[in-house]
């Protein structure tokens, strides 16, 4: 009831008139019954757009820190997502995501339409990195349909580090592709190296419509690698800075010394008392 209410009279108008966004292929998301948008993730507005492409309500599987964050304004976003039924993912992996998945499960035994970005979070960099098996393992235990779904845009209307978006910036559009049929394989739900071919054909698809580079590496890899490059960066930079310091100081005391040195020589050469010891005429 909030979701439909918040896209249909609020997000949806505001979005639709102010950003003008492009749809296509919305012809390939049934109008009834369960299905799985499998969408690249660019940007925070992927989460804005392509619910506003589509006229029912998409159930996301949210990752799951926007239901524990502490704080007031952790506690409002977490009624705001409650309150739109979005399903918090665990991204850990192992039983907690597991659990998220059933959750899943269940959205789509109950003819629902279920978000997933399988890559498991926002491209670091614009490629399309390696997908997650979970969107496989929904597709198999269910025998929902995929539908490749492809964001253009948010990316540079919303770059990382970017606190809000910027319309000007970018034109959006989001891209439907046909639905993707595996239900022939639901036997085969908890084969791994099958789950893994399904994945590698749904981000292939994604791939296909986006136009975007591929990595073969989890997006949250990449990212841990740039982040431990970073602070390694930053603490080879805080060592020779802390070396410059260093030899600065050496070189201040060694001039310090030096001058104290030379000024010691000058007056051990003064005569004491400041009187002349030679005798009248100059002679001793």
């Amino acid at each position: 009831m909030v979701y439909m209410f918040l896209r249909n009279y609020v997000v949806a108008p505001v979005v639709n008139l102010v950003c003008r966004p492009t749809v296509i292929g919305l012809e390939h998301v049934p109008a009834h019954g369960p299905a799985i948008l499998a969408s690249n993730h660019l940007s925070v507005p992927d989460s804005i757009f392509m619910p506003v492409a589509v006229p029912r309500q998409v159930y996301f599987l949210a990752k799951s820190e926007y239901f524990h964050t502490p704080g007031i304004r952790g506690r409002i976003v977490a009624t705001f997502f409650r309150a739109i039924n979005q399903i918090p993912m665990d991204r850990r992996g192992g039983r907690a995501s597991a659990a998220a998945l059933s959750a899943g499960g269940q959205a789509l035994a109950e003819g629902k339409l279920v978000g997933i970005y399988p890559e498991g979070t926002r491209s670091p960099d614009g490629r399309l990195y390696r997908g997650k098996i979970g969107v496989a393992r929904l597709a198999l235990e269910t025998g929902a349909p995929v539908i490749p779904v492809a964001m253009i845009g948010t990316d540079k209307m919303q770059p990382l580090g970017s606190r809000f978006p910027d319309p000007r910036r970018a034109r959006i559009t989001t891209v439907f592709g046909e639905p993707m049929d595996f239900s022939h394989l639901t036997s085969r739900h908890g084969d791994h190296p099958t789950m893994r071919r399904v994945t590698d054909e749904i981000m292939a698809a994604i791939a296909e419509l986006s136009g975007q580079e591929t990595a073969d590496v989890y997006a949250a890899d990449h990212k841990r690698r740039l982040a431990e490059e970073k602070s390694a960066s930053f603490r080879a930079q805080a060592r020779d800075v802390a070396q410059a310091t260093r030899d600065r100081g050496r070189a201040m005391t060694d001039a310090v010394s030096q001058q104290a040195g030379e000024l010691g020589a000058k007056l051990q050469g003064r005569p004491r008392g400041g009187t002349d010891e030679r005798g009248p005429g100059g002679t001793a």
